[in-house]
């Protein structure tokens, strides 16, 4: 396994694997791995096959975080990352830092301090001046309650594919509006590229499976399977009702949450699986997705109804 750590390394790599006809895979990570990332690692495998190459790429990107989110305390462990990579047969892991993703044609951070968050105002990358901005898919749920989280991974997605040249790139359902932002984008800048979306993975109790889980310490992780709760909640009521008004069901969730002392609702909708836009009827089909604070942990969930 190979471990790159430079923009033009990765792009001589990957021009020499497209001569030699590879077919390439790309797992896009923040690190902090565990058996979801492993997953989606097996399915880029299963795309490419044995002749072809897997790429994953370990960043944590600055400028997808907001100014007062938890970019500095991320949890991060390269070393244990790479043994995993190794064991899972990867074949090279990108990991560059943000002043070779952001600096190093010219630009330069307006802090000295190399770990603020670029995407604050206080040490946005003030050499780099390009993003990719989705204007449609982007508004709502994620978008809404992080208004520049977006265009940070749009951004980031779009040098990764343009860094490593991937034929097929896989994502987490996790995170499903990022996924069909990611597919849009493809779509519309004609990257040739196939996006893939493998299923979440979870925890015996349902949790799915979060680098930021490790933040859930005493009784936190418990109260963290609310949001599996409420998609459970929400399933069994489309399932006898056939039909129920999402208004209604918000309110349920926002109740059902509310019955943990540590646990926040920050939004729940209800939506087209495709389209992202929210339904007024839930019907099997739609999709659902959370935002929950607990403790002082985001955490986000979805499902199909």
């Amino acid at each position: 396994m190979q471990r790159v750590a430079s923009i033009a390394a990765m792009q001589r790599l990957a021009r020499q694997w497209q001569r030699a006809g590879k077919h390439i895979g790309l797992v896009p990570t923040m690190g902090y791995l565990h058996a979801g990332h492993l997953s989606l690692v097996k399915r880029a495998r299963q795309a490419v096959g044995k002749n072809g190459v897997v790429a994953v790429s370990i960043y944590v990107n600055p400028v997808q975080f907001g100014p007062k989110e938890d970019f500095s305390k991320y949890p991060r462990d390269l070393k244990r990352d790479l043994k995993l990579c190794r064991d899972a047969g990867v074949d090279v892991v990108f990991v560059p830092d943000d002043r070779e993703m952001y600096e190093r044609r010219g630009g330069s951070l307006s802090s000295p301090d190399p770990r603020k968050n670029l995407g604050s105002t206080e040490s946005r990358p003030t050499g780099f001046s390009t993003y990719v901005v989705e204007e449609r898919l982007s508004r709502t749920m994620e978008g809404a309650a992080r208004p520049t989280h977006f265009r940070g991974v749009t951004t980031v997605v779009a040098k990764l594919f343009n860094l490593v040249l991937p034929d097929v790139a896989v994502f987490g359902a996790k995170d499903w509006q990022q996924a069909t932002i990611i597919r849009r984008m493809a779509a519309d800048l004609n990257f040739p590229v196939r996006i893939l979306v493998a299923p979440t993975l979870r925890e015996r109790d349902g949790l799915a499976m979060s680098s930021r889980n490790k933040y859930l310490t005493g009784g936190l992780r418990a109260q963290a399977t609310v949001l599996w709760c409420s998609i459970q909640m929400a399933r069994a009521t489309v399932k006898k009702l056939k039909a129920f008004p999402a208004a209604g069901l918000k309110t349920a969730v926002k109740k059902l949450v509310a019955c943990e002392p540590d646990a926040r609702l920050d939004y729940v909708e209800f939506f087209d699986p495709d389209t992202l836009l929210p339904v007024s009827k839930v019907k099997r089909g739609a999709h659902m997705a959370l935002a929950v604070f607990v403790g002082k942990t985001r955490l986000i969930d979805n499902a199909r109804l």
